[in-house]
């Protein structure tokens, strides 16, 4: 039996739920593409954005850095012929450099003054010998007595135990004096000769 008139204009019904049903469809797919647009932008950004630069270790006695090669200003008073010799002897023999410290050079007496470093820790030969009292606490290291000064910048050490006196001057930055004398101790040994007698407060 073939529908009715009023079946037929019941029908309508249908597509007006179909629409909804899209539009519905719609909703959800603009819902769903916008964090993932939004995900895809972050990423590109993030790309995109320059690397944070590490941080930049502060300057430390051990850290390898530029130091200056400006001369560094040292007296440089007469020597008699014998400590002249000598000097020339030791500055000959000095390293040309004092574990990271590079060899700088000097206003005067390059043939008696060295310098290394930046603050520079600087090597003084022929100077004059400090009277030490026979009660004075000295220091040995490797074979050569020194006696030690501290001052507002640097500790000051002198040789009292050679025939010609040496004196290096270790900035406090640098921290213990005595771990910087050391190898300038070994060449001071080879070097120069010991006077007789050695003071009796040079003590290990």
């Amino acid at each position: 039996m073939s529908e009715s008139p009023v079946a037929e204009a019941d029908r309508p019904d249908a597509p007006k739920a179909t629409g909804r049903t899209n539009r519905s469809a719609a909703l959800i797919a603009t819902a769903v593409a916008l964090p993932v647009t939004l995900l895809v932008a972050a990423l590109a950004f993030a790309n995109l954005a320059p690397d944070t630069p590490a941080a930049t270790p502060d300057p430390s006695p051990t850290t390898p850095q530029a130091q200056s090669t400006t001369p560094v200003e040292m007296a440089a008073p007469a020597l008699a012929e014998r400590p002249a010799i000598v000097c020339r002897a030791l500055l000959s023999q000095l390293p040309t450099a004092i574990r990271e410290l590079a060899q700088r050079p000097v206003t005067a007496g390059p043939e008696q003054n060295a310098a290394y470093g930046d603050p520079a820790l600087t090597v003084a030969c022929g100077g004059t010998e400090p009277e030490v009292a026979p009660d004075e606490h000295l220091v040995l290291v490797n074979s050569v007595c020194w006696y030690t000064v501290e001052g507002p910048d640097d500790t000051q050490l002198t040789t009292v135990d050679r025939e010609t006196a040496v004196t290096v001057r270790v900035p406090h930055f640098y921290g213990e004096a005595l771990q910087w004398v050391s190898p300038i101790s070994r060449t001071v040994a080879e070097s120069i000769r010991s006077a007789t007698p050695a003071p009796s407060g040079c003590t290990s």
